[in-house]
């Protein structure tokens, strides 16, 4: 059946040679094309059902049904061609569109696994068979094939081979798929069953030796499927492995698999790109992963460096080379020094360049002009972004000053260079020094050599002896007498007043370490008198509480027949009778009596007591599990019981709601829902935040706080995520939409969270959460520092700081022996100022009024301070004084 619709397709493909008129010839094309596109198809469909059972139809969408259809479309379309030649001209034509793409794409990246994969889908579909073949080849000689792929290469060719030499193709093809590693019990079981002679012992044991690689790799295998994207130590651990074993194709593919998910990080492309430099050194191969390395990386130095240097390895033409060193100045690198470096591996290169037996040529000229411009653009390019240089020891001149004296021969040119770097601030060191006199001893003269050293001298200030021995050394191997006395004179003045200087700092570091000591100790006295005040105090309260307690016991009788004060100020609040019976003794004293008002702490007890008598809402805390607590509810629910209803009970039959009132009857912004079930309440948590009336409502779960007093609510991470953005400086009219329309420019975007506060007003602030990290770290660089609505935002990974734990607080001895908690102040401490709680109808006057009109003027209040200095009087005081009397 396959011959007979190979031989109907041939016979449909000569019709459009037999040279269609003038008239119709575009028609009679497209209907050619059409028709050998759906015989190709019904060729496939036919061959497949003769496989019979052995072939999963289902897998490519074709079954016995499917290939009828197909056949009778293409005796259809023979009959009436233009009755689906729209349909399969606007699919081809997409079809074809996305197999140039997918070409295009591998002739930049030979690499990319997925192309692969989609044009053999592609060609495969569209029934292109020798280009489907071809495609299958070259990827099975980059990658190891999957057992999906070789199953479905081998049907492929099983149904179009036809004589022996297609068999002979298929047994290659079967012996190539057990060579790989991956799994190939199926594909061995496979071609059990379709070969007719014996299986040759070549492939049994190619096959065994699979085996015996697949469980070696098994475990590491097994440890990417278990670990989360980019799983990068799993890929360094197999990297690891397949180097020590030393297959380069496997080390290759290893090292591409690891960097599908791990492109944006530097280390990785440094290790394959020097992997690839010593070991295989293939010159496309090589400067295709550089310039891969440095698309994906190019704020890192290193890779642009290695890229130089590899071009320059393998001969690349010097402007390309130079071409590619303008790229690297325009990456945008992230410190000063990366451009020296980069400048210096670009004049290395140059250096390379230059044949110095010749006076002049081009490319000296050329080494001298990227010198000169090096400086340049140090000074103002660099130092501008930077506020430095980048280069403080002036290595590049150093390096132009040992060409010139060294290979140029020009010790003039070198001086001037080694001039500029002393005034650069280099002078004051004595290795700069020591350096500049080398080059001297070898390319210059005696003469230059002293000046160099008599010049050091007097401006080193790190190792001034170092220099004075390198001189004295000089002129007693070299020097003449005078020469001798002159450098003895100087080395003795210099050392001289540098230890002059020396001792100076010492004293003053001496000085000032001894006003640190003194100061520390005063605090330390301080503190101590501090202590001793408080301990004074503490002995002389307790000795007054007991001195009051022994006097207590001594006239208690009479306390009993005269009530105190403190007694009167306790029981103020008069009943009826009381006051009917102080009404007329005012009236005979002739003066208004002051009503007596309790205390502020008083007062505070007896709002205690009315909160306490207020009947709470009852929760069973067996119920915790069932139950979540509500808050940050708008204050102007009327009834959020019949309000929340609804939004609950869409994750569950809900019990019972029960929302807190204040003592007036005012709703106070949370409540309890209770569920019927444990998988409702855990569903509710999800509508945590959810806007409601405008504000954001929380829910947690309910836990008793006394029981669980370090239990906490927050169900954002506050660890390192590197696949999620945070996001500052937004407008607070930034819509989540926008944001979202900004973000998935630079890849997929999972969820967007604005900050809002308890009242959902917006904070200017966001988390952008993306599908992988390396999505994330490219829309850092390309967000960071954008302008949102004329404000400029700042995009960073998302890395909270650690959230400080309060300290609890210290637990004190009350003097009656139990333990109370030390006093906790708000969030910024004990201020200094001690503010008064006290209403102010309730306070004493600070100084003496006028005398009123009727009777005479109330009595002055004792200040503060004077009620401390004052001591009191006990009670046994008091009973001297009525016994005097």
């Amino acid at each position: 059946m396959a011959t007979a619709a190979a031989t109907s397709a041939s016979e449909a493909e000569a019709e459009p040679k037999a040279g269609p008129t003038a008239e119709g010839e575009e028609d009679e094309v497209k209907a050619a094309r059409t028709r050998r596109k759906v015989l190709s198809r019904a060729v496939a469909a036919a061959t497949y059902k003769a496989m019979g059972p052995g072939w999963d139809q289902q897998e490519e969408g074709v079954s016995e049904s499917d290939g009828d259809e197909e056949y009778a479309m293409a005796s259809s379309a023979e009959s009436s061609p233009g009755e689906y030649e729209w349909e399969y001209d606007e699919e081809e034509e997409k079809n074809q569109l996305e197999i140039e793409r997918l070409e295009e794409q591998l002739s930049i990246n030979v690499y990319d696994y997925n192309c692969h994969v989609d044009l053999i889908r592609l060609l495969r579909l569209e029934g292109e068979l020798t280009k489907v073949r071809m495609a299958r080849q070259k990827m099975s000689e980059i990658f190891p094939l999957t057992e999906e792929l070789w199953l479905e290469w081998l049907h492929d060719e099983i149904s179009m081979a036809l004589d022996g030499l297609d068999r002979e193709h298929v047994y290659d093809l079967f012996e190539k798929a057990v060579k790989d590693y991956i799994y190939m019990e199926a594909t061995f079981a496979e071609y059990e069953e379709w070969s007719e002679d014996p299986i040759p012992e070549s492939v049994i044991q190619n096959y065994n030796k699979a085996l015996q690689q697949l469980e070696k790799y098994k475990p590491y295998e097994e440890a990417l499927l278990q670990a989360e994207a980019p799983r990068l130590a799993e890929y360094q651990a197999y990297i690891d492995f397949e180097m020590k074993i030393g297959d380069p194709a496997r080390v290759q593919l290893i090292f591409e698999r690891a960097l599908v998910e791990n492109c944006l990080v530097p280390d990785l492309w440094i290790r394959y790109s020097q992997y690839l430099d010593r070991q295989l050194k293939v010159k496309d191969l090589v400067l295709s992963v550089h310039n891969r390395a440095v698309r994906n990386c190019p704020w890192t130095v290193a890779l642009w460096s290695r890229y130089l240097l590899a071009m320059e390895r393998h001969g690349v033409d010097h402007q390309v080379i130079s071409a590619t060193f303008e790229k690297a100045l325009s990456a945008g690198f992230i410190q000063a020094t990366d451009y020296v470096e980069i400048w210096q591996a670009y004049l290395d290169y140059l250096r390379r360049r230059v044949d110095f037996k010749q006076d002049s040529s081009k490319e000296l000229e050329e080494l001298r002009s990227a010198f000169t411009r090096a400086l340049e653009y140090l000074k103002q390019e660099v130092e501008e972004r930077f506020n430095e240089s980048g280069d403080p020891s002036c290595m590049i001149m150093q390096n132009w000053a040992r060409i010139e004296a060294r290979l140029c021969n020009n010790m003039q040119k070198a001086r001037e260079l080694w001039d500029s770097i002393m005034t650069k601030g280099n002078a004051k060191y004595a290795n700069m020094w020591l350096e500049y006199y080398n080059l001297e001893r070898a390319h210059g003269d005696t003469q230059h050599c002293r000046k160099a050293l008599h010049r050091a001298v007097q401006c080193t200030s790190d190792y001034p002896e170092h220099v004075c021995e390198v001189l004295l050394t000089m002129e007693r191997t070299e020097g003449t007498l005078e020469d001798w006395d002159i450098a003895v004179q100087k080395t003795e003045t210099r050392l001289a007043r540098v230890n002059e200087q020396r001792i100076k700092v010492a004293e003053k570091e001496a000085a000032l370490a001894q006003q640190e000591e003194e100061k520390a100790e005063q605090r330390k006295r301080a503190r101590a008198e501090k202590k001793a005040l408080k301990k004074k105090k503490k002995t002389r309260g307790a000795d007054k509480r007991k001195a009051e307690e022994d006097d207590e016991k001594e006239w208690g009788d009479d306390e009993e027949e005269q009530p105190s004060k403190r007694r009167k100020v306790e029981d103020s609040t008069p009943s009826a009778g009381e006051a009917q019976d102080r009404e007329p003794e005012a009236g005979l004293l002739g003066k208004s009596v002051p009503v007596d008002v309790d205390p502020p702490s008083k007062q505070k007890e007896r709002a205690a007591a009315l909160k306490r008598d207020v009947p709470k809402v009852p929760h069973d805390s067996s119920k915790d599990s069932i139950t979540v607590f509500v808050s940050n509810l708008p204050y102007s629910m009327s009834e959020p019981d019949v309000q929340l209803r609804p939004l609950f009970e869409a994750c569950g039959e809900v019990a019972e709601i029960r929302p807190i009132f204040s003592n007036r009857g005012d709703f106070r912004g949370y409540c309890y829902v209770e569920f019927k079930e444990e998988k409702s309440a855990l569903q509710a948590l999800e509508l945590d935040r959810k806007n409601v009336e405008g504000r954001p409502m929380f829910v947690s779960p309910c836990v008793d706080k006394s029981k669980n007093p370090d239990f906490k609510v927050f169900r954002y991470s506050t660890a390192l995520e590197k696949h999620k953005l945070f996001v500052s400086g937004l407008p607070f009219s930034c819509t989540k939409e926008e944001l979202e329309e900004i973000c998935k420019a630079h890849g997929t975007v999972k969820d967007i969270r604005l900050v809002t506060n308890r009242a959902g007003k917006p904070k200017g602030l966001a988390y952008v959460e993306y599908e992988s990290e390396s999505q994330a770290s490219q829309a850092v660089l390309k967000m960071d520092g954008m302008t949102v609505k004329e404000n400029v935002i700042k995009v960073a990974i998302s890395n909270p700081p650690q959230r400080k734990v309060p300290e609890k607080p210290e637990a004190r001895r009350a003097p009656g022996g139990a333990l109370v908690p030390r006093q906790i102040y708000g969030a910024r401490g004990k201020g200094r100022t001690q503010l008064s709680l006290l209403p102010r109808a309730l306070q004493r006057p600070g100084a003496p009024a006028a005398r009123a009109e009727n009777g005479p003027a109330p009595r002055p209040a004792v200040t503060t301070s004077a009620a401390t200095e004052a001591p009191k009087m006990s009670n046994a005081d008091f009973a001297k004084l009525l016994l005097r009397k």
